[in-house]
């Protein structure tokens, strides 16, 4: 018996795959369709990992047998290039972006081919193409149109030495990835999406899909729906109010204090008026140099400081 030989075999077989476009979704065809997405790699780093295999062989068995049920299948593939990634990989190697993505995405694919992933390689992009992102810059426009998208000032990652604002990916035990530089937190003016006021309907859709409860109770508990009522408290001797949600209004009475977040606007609107300001300015400035894990995490000590005045 022949002994069984990978490189040649494989190669055989996905050259006559291709050649005979086994995998292409054809347009206006009768057969009812089913579109299967996989999330696209970001092209930055020397190559596939086992979790893409994991994601990728996954959906590939889910197509191939919607195919052998009758089913004209989309299963695209593309390139995830713009954004901190492949900027910071072009960073660290001194190689230009557009190079960089062309290389590693040429790469990747024939390590997907290699894989034998059933992709259909007509319907391929990358978000750096102008083909690509001028219909993200449509959508975009559309949405500030409906008054989906503003601006907003929020505290972000902030490198005092790249000047630069940070993804929480890249902030290493509160340092900058790049050069090391201690991280703060800083208000600086972005555009948000309006995702909120979709809330109510993508809870219920919940209900529609047919995913494992475990991962609809995430995304329930990630919308975060909450009811309750909208408290303001009057600062004595000031126009200003601070705003405190609650869902307990009825225990108001047994209410002694309020805590204030670090970057809540009517601090600086009063300094005037706070007799420890310095002890404030100190605390608040320690606040910023925490990343959001540190601040939100359970298991450690509550701090603070009165504020008095």
């Amino acid at each position: 018996m022949e002994i069984y030989n990978p490189q040649k075999i494989e190669k055989k077989w996905q050259r006559i795959w291709e050649e005979r476009d086994f995998y292409l979704a054809k347009d206006l065809l009768r057969k009812p369709k089913s579109y299967i997405l996989v999330e696209f790699p970001y092209p930055s780093g020397e190559g596939l990992h086992v979790g893409h295999c994991r994601s990728y062989i996954a959906l590939d068995i889910i197509a191939r047998k919607r195919r052998m049920e009758g089913f004209n299948v989309l299963f695209p593939m593309g390139w995830d290039a713009f954004g901190l990634p492949t900027e910071n990989y072009a960073v660290k190697t001194g190689i230009h972006p557009r190079t960089v993505t062309e290389k590693n995405a040429a790469f990747f694919k024939r390590q997907e081919k290699r894989l034998g992933l059933s992709f259909d390689w007509s319907r391929e992009i990358n978000t750096t193409d102008p083909a690509y992102y001028r219909w993200t810059q449509w959508i975009f426009v559309q949405l500030f149109k409906k008054g989906l998208a503003y601006k907003a000032e929020i505290p972000i990652n902030w490198c005092p030495s790249c000047k630069i604002g940070l993804a929480n990916e890249e902030v290493v035990d509160g340092h900058c990835e790049r050069c090391g530089q201690k991280v703060i937190k800083k208000e600086k003016e972005q555009w948000m999406l309006k995702i909120t006021k979709y809330a109510e309907r993508l809870i219920k859709d919940l209900d529609n899909i047919d995913y494992p409860e475990r991962v609809k109770t995430l995304q329930r508990d990630w919308i975060g729906k909450s009811e309750g009522t909208e408290i303001k408290f009057k600062i004595k001797s000031t126009k200003h109010e601070i705003s405190v949600f609650t869902t307990r209004p009825d225990t108001l009475s047994g209410c002694t204090y309020l805590v204030l977040s670090p970057e809540y606007p009517v601090i600086e609107q009063l300094e005037s008026k706070i007799e420890n300001l310095e002890s404030v300015k100190k605390y608040i400035e320690q606040a910023k140099k925490k990343t959001e894990k540190e601040r939100l995490s359970e298991i450690k000590e509550k701090t603070g400081v009165e504020i008095r005045g």
